[in-house]
């Protein structure tokens, strides 16, 4: 009897993820058949906001990408914390290869809240001479019709923000590709579905396009300092200012820059921990999104019970499951060819991305850029041995580079 019921479970299990798997597919539908944004007549001046943090796998592809813009006018303002930073060389020699691109260097000294990123962003935020914004990650690289894609649909006064779907690219290693079939896959599938059903109310990190009205009626960029999820938190409360946030059409290239094991676990326990204080409901109900648990856990206890054909069943099932998720959301929505030629690897990813969610409601703490935080409601974080968000130590000295 015990034995049916756990066999009962497992099988629920697989056929919560196969009505996942058809909600993916008419959210995918969906979402590449909305209609697209005309151009412009007019394009207005665009500032791109890149926070900078060391040197990465592939910077310079990725920083020339944005330099690279078919666009008429838009100015790029870099921000580090040190001006020793070995990216803003980077960003120099790019400068004089196209100098007829208007850019700044902002460094920051240390931060003086929580998150780095955002102390950086609110230093930049204040050199930027447009109304129309673009916040992107060093880790992503886009092509030359970028910038009209995510801006065009900001011309609608209803629309206070777009952001973007992602593919991952990995940099080499067997964990680097995991992660990025995460990024395409899992990402993506779970984006599409929520868009369906309640419409975009969240952002994602590596592209916020924004108006300065709706950024500034949504709290601006230094309400956000305290917080892990920042790219959630801005998307939210721009949504809860009245206005309409957008998942564009266009998908940008995300590298992977986490090479190793630790490295990459390390990364993805703290976005499922960020998830888990940011949206806890939403959170929990995705742990019934991963195949791969039910299909072992009921091929184990069919073979425990010398059901092999049973067993053979609940593990093809779930592989299948998973094979058919990696090729519609990875390769049919974000265009990822790994998801499609190598869709026999995202079961394992499935499995490894149940252990991260299972391990993210094991403590409240998370390391970030080697500083240790205490999570708290909606992802707030709190310094561990440093000062709290109500005794914040002093800003570090602002310096402003003019590249000519």
């Amino acid at each position: 009897m015990i034995t049916w019921a756990l066999l009962c479970a497992a099988a629920a299990g697989l056929l919560a993820c196969t009505v996942f798997l058809l909600l993916v597919m008419v959210a995918s539908w969906r979402h590449l058949r909305q209609p697209g944004f005309p151009p412009s007549g007019s394009w207005p001046d665009v500032t791109m906001l890149k926070p900078l943090h060391g040197m990465e796998p592939n910077l310079e592809a990725n920083l020339e990408s944005f330099f690279a813009q078919d666009y008429p006018h838009f100015e790029i303002i870099f921000g580090a914390r040190d001006p020793a930073d070995p990216a803003l060389e980077v960003v120099r020699k790019l400068h004089k290869k196209y100098p007829g691109v208007k850019a700044k260097i902002v460094t920051s000294g240390p931060p003086d809240r929580p998150n780095a990123k955002i102390c950086s962003l609110e230093k930049m935020y204040a050199e930027a001479s447009t109304d129309y914004l673009v916040i992107s990650d060093s880790d992503v690289h886009v092509s030359g019709s970028y910038l009209r894609e995510v801006v065009a649909p900001l011309l609608d006064r209803r629309i206070g923000l777009v952001t973007c779907l992602y593919r991952g690219v990995p940099t080499g290693g067997l964990w680097s590709g995991l992660e990025g079939l995460g990024m395409s896959v899992e990402m993506t599938s779970g984006v599409v579905v929520a868009n369906m059903l309640e419409e975009m109310r969240f952002a994602l990190g590596p592209t916020m396009a924004v108006r300065r009205d709706a950024l500034e009626k949504a709290m601006g960029v230094s309400a956000l300092a305290d917080y892990c999820a920042d790219d959630y938190l801005l998307g939210k409360r721009v949504f809860e200012a009245g206005y309409k946030v957008i998942l564009s059409k266009y998908v940008i290239d995300h590298v992977v820059i986490n090479r190793d094991f630790s490295q990459s676990l390390q990364h993805q326990i703290r976005w499922m921990k960020s998830t888990r204080f940011s949206r806890p409901a939403g959170h929990i109900g995705s742990g019934l999104t991963f195949a791969m648990p039910f299909g072992l856990f009921g091929a184990a206890i069919a073979l425990l019970t010398g059901h092999v054909l049973l067993a053979v069943g609940f593990l093809g099932a779930a592989v299948a499951n998973r094979m058919a998720l990696a090729v519609l959301a990875g390769w049919f929505v974000v265009r990822d060819r790994r998801a499609l030629t190598e869709c026999w690897l995202y079961p394992v990813r499935d499995f490894a991305g149940f252990c991260y969610w299972c391990a993210s409601f094991f403590g409240n703490t998370i390391v970030w850029r080697n500083e240790t935080y205490q999570l708290e409601q909606d992802g707030k974080m709190v310094r561990v041995g440093g000062p709290s968000t109500q005794e914040k130590s002093p800003s570090g000295p602002v310096t402003v580079d003019n590249l000519a």
